[in-house]
């Protein structure tokens, strides 16, 4: 009889990883190389920042709106209107990528300046463009380290070019990413955003309210005309569906300095 060739090990056979059968093993994968990843490279410490992928830096906002109204000053039409009227709001929001960027890159300097170069606490972020972004790009900018945290979807969503190479990460289990979110978190920064954000927010809250995080941590929602458009919290104490010391699990913040001069409470240097 011919002799067999050896079996190929099953760690190797990527059509059994792969598969349905091996989805706790991917599962754990997602826990055990973070975390093997994060404890070679030091990192104990880390400030969430929130929000949404659309919101585009002022000066490429600023060329969409200037396209947009050039269009409608040479067609009226109900489509050119709403167009320039989405190009105004997506403008109107683009400071906030303005202030995640300032915002992240004063936190790292700070956390620098304080520790004889090193970072304590990291900026960390969901890896893709927008409000993402900015936050990588503003602890490129002082010189820092940043992790990205990114999700493998249907549309690809991209890493952006600030995230620190080594700590850049794709996941494919939301619950696993979430995970990752908030067990190295000091402090959580939300800002404006879509359905992805909502979801992380309230996670995190309801996990602090619910005492299963009982880490003190400063969590701030950037933007207080946008939250209270789309949040009525009040509402929510008055029909009795949260108590109304729930309410002071989060604060509101206007701007970089307020965010700074809330996170430095909050947070030891």
């Amino acid at each position: 009889m011919e002799k067999l060739e050896k079996a190929q090990k099953a760690y190797k056979n990527l059509e059994f990883l792969n598969s349905k059968a091996a989805r706790p093993l991917r599962i754990q994968a997602e826990y055990f190389e973070p975390h093997d990843r994060f404890r070679r490279l030091g990192i104990k410490s880390t400030i969430i920042f929130f929000g949404s992928a659309r919101i585009k830096p002022m000066d490429k906002a600023r060329a969409a709106y200037d396209e947009a109204q050039e269009r409608y000053s040479r067609r009226v039409s109900r489509q050119s209107e709403q167009a320039l009227k989405q190009a105004e709001k997506m403008l109107t929001l683009s400071r906030y990528y303005e202030d995640a960027v300032e915002l992240s890159k004063r936190l790292t300097q700070w956390t620098m300046e304080h520790n004889n170069g090193k970072q304590r606490y990291i900026v960390t972020t969901g890896g893709g463009p927008g409000i993402m972004e900015a936050a990588n790009r503003g602890a490129m900018e002082a010189g820092g380290q940043s992790i990205g945290l990114n999700i493998s979807l249907p549309m690809e969503q991209y890493p952006n070019p600030y995230i620190t190479p080594e700590l850049n990460f794709e996941f494919h289990y939301f619950f696993m990413r979430k995970y990752w979110f908030l067990y190295l978190a000091k402090a959580v920064v939300v800002f404006p955003g879509g359905f992805g954000t909502l979801d992380e927010m309230m996670e995190v809250l309801t996990l602090i309210q619910t005492k299963k995080v009982n880490k003190k941590m400063p969590f701030i929602l950037f933007g207080k005309e946008f939250w209270d458009s789309i949040l009525n919290i009040d509402a929510l104490v008055e029909w009795g569906t949260i108590s109304a010391r729930d309410v002071n699990l989060f604060s509101y913040v206007d701007s970089v300095d307020e965010a700074m001069e809330m996170l430095k409470k909050g947070l030891k240097a």
